[in-house]
C-alpha cells in the first residue's frame, strides 16, 4: 500500500514536471512520419495479467510485425528521431503514465512480452509476483541492451543467451530484498547513470553487497567481464533455439 501511495504521488509529480519535455518530443515523432507517435506495447504484469505498456514511438510504424521482440542500436527499424529517445530512455519515462495507472511501479522487474515469458522458468515466474517497474538493478545494469545485440544476426536468441539470464537473477534478487530505501536508492541511481554509467555500476554493485549478493551476481553487476552465453535461473542448459 505504502509503495503505491509512492508511486502515485510521484507519478503525478513526475508528468507536471515532465510534460514540457515529452511535447516537444511527441510533436517531431508525429512529424516525422504523420503516424500515431505512441507505441501501445502488450506486456505482461503481476500475477501474469496483461496490459498496455505507453512507449513514444522510436522505431518505424508496425516494427513489431517483424517477428523480432529484442532490438539492437544498428536496428534499422528505429527511426532518426528515435535514437535519441532512445539514448535519454524518453521511450521508458512516458511509462510514468503506467505507473499513474497502476499497471506498474516506479521500481520493479521490467515488464516482457508475452512470447518471452512463455520461456519462463519456474523460477523466473517470481518475476510476476510484484508489478514490474520502470527501473530495477537490472535496468541499470543492462541499460546498454542495444548496444550488446549490436550486429547481433539473431537478436532474440543472443538476448535470451546473454542478457535474460542476468535480468532474471537481478529481478529476483530485487523481489526478495525489496523495501521503500532500496527503491529510492534505485530511482536516485537510475538517475545517475545517465551522467557516468561505470560509477553507477560500481555503486549497483556495492548496493548489491550490503543486501547480501552473491559474488557472481555482484561481478555480473558490475560489467567489468564480457558477457557469456549462461542458462536462466532456474535451467539447467544454455538456451540454443529462439
Amino acid at each position: 500500500m505504502k509503495k503505491r501511495i509512492f508511486d502515485l504521488i510521484l507519478a503525478t509529480i513526475g508528468i507536471i514536471f515532465l510534460l514540457p519535455v515529452f511535447l516537444p518530443v511527441i510533436i517531431l515523432v508525429w512529424i516525422q512520419d504523420f503516424q500515431n507517435p505512441f507505441y501501445i506495447a502488450r506486456r505482461v504484469g503481476k500475477n501474469k495479467e496483461t496490459f498496455n505498456m505507453i512507449k513514444i514511438r522510436s522505431m518505424t510504424v508496425n516494427a513489431d510485425k517483424s517477428g523480432v521482440m529484442s532490438t539492437s542500436n544498428d536496428d534499422i527499424r528505429i527511426t532518426k528521431i528515435g535514437k535519441i529517445i532512445r539514448k535519454f530512455k524518453l521511450d521508458e519515462l512516458s511509462q510514468i503514465l503506467n505507473v499513474f495507472r497502476g499497471d506498474m511501479s516506479f521500481v520493479g522487474p521490467r515488464p516482457n512480452v508475452i512470447e518471452e515469458v512463455e520461456l519462463y522458468s519456474k523460477e523466473e515466474l517470481n518475476l510476476l509476483s510484484v508489478r514490474p517497474g520502470i527501473t530495477d538493478f537490472s535496468s541499470i545494469v543492462f541499460s546498454d541492451e542495444g548496444k550488446i545485440l549490436e550486429g547481433s544476426e539473431n537478436p532474440d536468441l543472443d538476448y535470451n543467451q546473454l542478457i535474460r539470464p542476468g535480468k532474471s537473477m537481478l529481478g529476483i534478487f530485487y523481489i526478495e530484498n525489496m523495501n521503500f530505501l532500496l527503491d529510492i536508492k534505485l530511482i536516485f541511481l537510475t538517475m545517475f547513470s545517465i551522467f557516468n554509467r561505470k560509477k553507477t555500476l560500481s555503486y549497483i554493485g556495492n548496493l548489491l553487497r550490503d543486501y547480501g549478493a552473491s559474488q557472481d551476481i555482484i561481478e555480473l553487476a558490475k560489467r567489468n567481464k564480457k558477457l557469456i552465453p549462461m542458462p536462466p535461473p532456474g535451467m539447467k542448459n544454455i538456451i540454443h533455439s529462439r
